[in-house]
């Protein structure tokens, strides 16, 4: 994990603001991202960083909405195995599950 994700993420600590941090956790099979790799979800949807694009990172971002409105962290089964489209590019064919956790100003010392 890069540095820059880490100041970015303090910078948005030190603004007072309150976020939700995704991490893989687990890998079966073929996916887009590694176990450890994060993403920052911001109040308003946007994020920093990426655990793979696609319909999955969206799953995982409105699940980090849902942790930052009720501080309940979630973890997040994200299935890529569907039934392969032969007009899609990039299917990875895998399954992955990510943590999802509120980080907030108070949370800097842990």
């Amino acid at each position: 994990m890069s540095t820059t994700f880490y100041h970015h993420l303090q910078n948005l600590l030190d603004q007072g603001m309150t976020v939700a941090v995704a991490t893989i956790t687990d890998v079966k099979g073929s996916v887009p991202r590694e176990v450890g790799a994060k993403m920052i979800v911001h109040p308003y949807g946007k994020h920093v960083g990426t655990i793979g694009g696609g319909c999955g990172e969206a799953d995982v971002i409105r699940a980090g909405l849902d942790v930052i409105q009720d501080g309940e962290p979630r973890n997040v089964h994200v299935d890529l195995t569907e039934e392969i489209n032969m007009n899609s590019l990039g299917v990875c064919g895998g399954i992955m599950n990510v943590f999802v956790e509120q980080w907030h100003a108070a949370d800097e010392a842990a």
